[in-house]
């Protein structure tokens, strides 16, 4: 049984506003928000004076490596981190080895982590171009959705047969997230590069490889395959200003069919850091320019971009320490995603109510997951408390596996305090409780 909690003081942020307020947490729930909450009970209390208290971060789009990869990372190292970093639900794509394509490889996910989870859990089910059988026996109350690689990807889940996808988007009823890059465009633009500069090409053209308009070709054909089967179509890390034109802003998320999401390296990097962050910084889509950053960052503000994520994709040191061609894209970003939102807040660049909105609200609204992403009574508690206590970035505070992070060296304002998932205090001091584990998320079935 989780224990109970009167969270005291706490400036909320929930639903666009900021206001302080108590918190009584009872059996995994939110029992009340009222100011100054009174009870005879025997209660753990906790004053929050000078601390926000927010919703659990959901996170759309994390990589945990498991199984096959765990030499770079794991579900139960990964999800430490990412209570550690405020994040209480995750969604993991079907990437691994072997490839979540089957429902029994994709339970036994599940399964694993039930047993190693302090964050709640749900995992994508995987497409090839040969396994359509299998993912229209997705039980869309357990899973979050179904993952489509038009771009490059590892091993057989590159979907790129046009009757697939046209006999996928026609058929699938539940949400269909895509990674969106062109695979012609990008070969042709590597075997370019490649005859320029050779194996020592330096990371900057990445950007010019895996450019805006391999982004934008791929992301055009998603979206007009949606539009002809009526699909619940959900692109992922928006890179570019082009793509932007894609999305709307004039209907309620929760009535819009067409969305996307933004990730935190997207927000934060531009291609002048490559400079000094090399292959540390190499992800896919590529980071690009500054121009590309500032106008994500305004469709996030203006609701074109629905969704905040990471794309926590973590590789060991030695492998990203490679040459350009020979390092692999993604890096680890669980643990500092809120601190580095945050941060941006205190610069102007986001309201912290537009933050928690975009991370906690809207994939809830988007995904209908039952009871969770708000501060709402009867709500499950899934809470974090952040402060302003400022901490720099480095190996000794890491809790990812693979014991490197793109923002090492980088002081940030603000830190998360305590984690609470269903009810339980998960995180605390620097500390994850091992004892805690998350539970698998439920979806409400749209009609």
């Amino acid at each position: 049984m989780p224990q109970n909690f009167l969270i005291k003081n706490a400036e909320i942020i929930n639903e666009d506003k900021i206001f302080n307020s108590d918190v009584l947490v009872k059996n995994g729930r939110i029992e009340k928000i009222a100011a100054n909450i009174q009870t005879r009970e025997k209660i753990n209390e906790i004053d929050a004076n000078g601390q926000y208290l927010i919703p659990g971060f959901i996170d759309d789009q994390v990589h945990f490596r498991e199984p096959g990869l765990t030499h770079k990372a794991e579900i139960q190292t990964e999800s430490k981190a990412a209570v550690a970093g405020g994040i209480t639900s995750f969604m993991e794509m079907p990437n691994t080895k072997p490839p979540a394509l089957t429902q029994k490889l994709l339970e036994e996910k599940y399964q694993r982590a039930a047993q190693v989870s302090p964050a709640n859990y749900s995992f994508f089910m995987g497409t090839s171009n040969d396994n359509y059988e299998e993912l229209m026996r997705t039980d869309l109350r357990k899973v979050c959705g179904l993952k489509i690689f038009m771009g490059s990807s590892t091993g057989n889940m590159l979907v790129d047969h046009s009757e697939v996808l046209n006999r996928i988007f026609a058929n699938f009823s539940g949400l269909i997230a895509t990674h969106c890059e062109d695979e012609q465009t990008i070969k042709d633009n590597t075997a370019a590069y490649l005859e320029k500069y050779g194996e020592d090409m330096p990371i900057k053209y990445h950007p010019e490889i895996r450019d805006a308009e391999a982004c934008y070709l791929s992301s055009s054909k998603a979206k007009a395959l949606a539009v002809k089967h009526g699909t619940r179509l959900h692109i992922l890390h928006i890179s570019t200003a082009r793509e932007i034109e894609l999305f709307d802003n004039k209907l309620a998320l929760k009535d819009k069919k067409i969305t996307s999401e933004a990730c935190t390296h997207h927000l934060w990097f531009s291609d002048t850091d490559y400079e000094t962050k090399s292959t540390h910084i190499k992800w896919n889509p590529a980071v690009k320019s500054a121009d590309d950053r500032a106008a994500v960052r305004a469709a996030l503000n203006d609701n074109r971009i629905d969704v905040l994520a990471t794309d926590h994709a973590p590789h060991t040191l030695a492998e990203k320490s490679n040459n350009y061609f020979n390092a692999p894209s993604g890096g680890p970003l669980v643990q500092h995603t809120l601190s580095a939102l945050f941060e941006l807040s205190e610069q102007g660049i986001f309201s912290k109510e537009k933050i928690i909105e975009k991370a906690c609200h809207n994939p809830a609204i988007l995904f209908d997951i039952e009871d969770r992403g708000f501060i709402r009574e009867g709500y499950k508690a899934d809470l974090v408390l952040v402060a302003k206590d400022r901490y720099t970035v480095n190996r000794d505070n890491l809790l990812y596996k693979c014991g490197w992070s793109p923002f090492e060296g980088q002081e940030f304002q603000y830190k998360v305090q305590k984690t609470f998932v269903n009810g339980n205090l998960v995180f605390e001091n620097g500390k994850v409780n091992d004892a805690v584990k998350g539970e698998r998320l439920v979806f409400r079935k749209r009609d």
